[in-house]
């Protein structure tokens, strides 16, 4: 029998005074990324598909739960633990990302052009720190070969802590208001 021969691996030239590569988001603003450096931005956390409600003494009970895209001085908002009936709590994506504003009107498309508009992503968000001068945080899947694991690991995202919009009575919402979206661990 014939032995098939190996080929010799080409050796990897020696690179020489190369210097140091920076990720494309510490050399470029929120602004100038390209579409698919924006969208792997997203950490996939999930706290964006949350219901928040915006606390206040002034609001009539008929416009009690109603979507806004503001916040008034001096009103405060609420992260509650109620998620998007559409969120796969698992993954910790959109099962109908694509036509998720369409399914869900007041679901906000993040983009270059609102980010300053959206007053309710969480503090932990990658884009909300970018913007805000705090980098990149240690779990993001872009520092971890795109993989979730270590979000996970650090409670970043809402794996195991939600429950659907379609389970529940949204207006005793009071029930289901916590603070754990808030957190930030770097």
């Amino acid at each position: 029998m014939a032995k098939q021969a190996k080929s010799a691996k080409p050796k990897k030239p020696a690179v020489k005074n190369t210097p140091d590569i920076k990720p494309f988001w510490e050399v470029k603003s929120l602004e100038e990324m390209t579409r698919q450096e924006w969208e792997s931005l997203c950490d996939g956390c999930a706290k964006c598909c949350l219901h928040k409600f915006i606390e206040d003494d002034e609001t009539e009970e008929h416009d009690e739960l109603k979507p806004t895209d503001y916040i008034n001085e001096g009103e405060q908002m609420l992260y509650s633990n109620i998620a998007c009936h559409l969120l796969n709590d698992k993954t910790c994506g959109c099962t109908q990302y694509a036509k998720r504003t369409q399914l869900v009107p007041d679901c906000v498309r993040l983009t270059q052009d609102n980010l300053d508009d959206v007053f309710f992503m969480p503090p932990s968000c990658t884009y909300r720190r970018l913007r805000e001068g705090r980098g990149m945080p240690s779990w993001h899947p872009l520092l971890h070969k795109g993989k979730k694991a270590a979000m996970h690991k650090a409670g970043m995202s809402v794996r195991g802590k939600i429950l659907k919009d379609n389970e529940v009575d949204l207006s005793f919402y009071e029930d289901y208001i916590v603070t754990w979206p808030l957190d930030d661990i770097d």
